[in-house]
């Protein structure tokens, strides 16, 4: 059986080329989130690609449930090793240039339980991975979805969808906007989160959603985690990254940063 441990992480190799698998919990983010992060992919010698969608999970707070889990000796739901840390795993052997990125959506009603949340995705991660490729997977969140980021950035929702849809950008934080997806829907008749997400997310730039170092710090939070893996394995990058998305100087989400 092939493992990482063993693998030097801590002296990483000279990658020409970092790839980021997308675990999504999303069919919008399946069938197009990689393109949200051709910035990254311009400037670096990197790109994003989905490599398993799970479907959202909850945390597991009844009791039945875990007691049979305890019964039966497992730490995990089988469901999370079979779709989330067998595939993470499956991803990171096959090169030590990849890197992992759960990524779920925290939604309003889910903020309350939004660490519980976070650990159940993390143990499955840390249950089925080695230690030294633990680092090397990370689990972050949109808040409180993806369709967020396009009050961010109005221009480029404007010019995707043809039509004058947002006036101009969120006067705030957009990850505070109670649901994102109803509200383009009230202004958009018959949005699609598919078919127009398709549009949208290809056009948003994301140094300008992160420009306002107060706001997004679900999204800065997974940017730094890239820069970081990048900074530290792939020398084919643009060094002005760490200057992008105001990331020395912008609010972080203390939950996914510390990973």
């Amino acid at each position: 059986m092939n493992t990482l441990e063993g693998t030097s992480i801590e002296q990483p190799p000279a990658c020409t080329h970092c790839v980021f698998g997308l675990i999504v919990t999303g069919k919008g983010e399946r069938d197009f989130l990689s393109s949200l992060f051709r910035q990254l992919m311009e400037r670096a010698g990197c790109s994003f690609r989905v490599i398993g969608f799970i479907g959202q999970r909850s945390p597991i707070t009844s009791p039945t449930r875990q007691l049979h889990m305890v019964g039966t000796g497992k730490i995990i739901p089988d469901k999370d090793a079979q779709q989330i840390g067998l595939p993470a795993r499956s991803f990171l052997i096959r090169s030590p240039c990849h890197f992992v990125i759960l990524l779920d959506d925290v939604e309003h009603a889910r903020r309350p339980v939004v660490s519980l949340v976070f650990q159940r995705y993390r143990l499955a991660l840390d249950t089925i991975l080695p230690p030294a490729a633990r680092p090397k997977a990370a689990v972050h969140f949109f808040a409180n979805m993806l369709e967020a980021y396009y009050f961010a950035h109005s221009a480029a929702v404007n010019q995707a969808l043809g039509t004058t849809v947002l006036q101009a950008d969120h006067n705030g934080d957009v990850e505070l906007i109670g649901h994102p997806k109803n509200e383009i829907k009230q202004l958009f008749s018959g949005f699609d989160e598919r078919d127009h997400g398709a549009l949208i997310v290809p056009t948003l730039e994301l140094d300008h959603i992160l420009d306002n170092p107060n706001t997004c710090a679900y999204l800065r939070s997974l940017m730094c985690w890239c820069v970081r893996q990048l900074r530290a394995n792939c020398p084919v990058w643009d060094p002005n990254l760490e200057q992008c998305f105001q990331l020395q100087a912008g609010v972080r989400e203390q939950l996914t940063d510390n990973q």
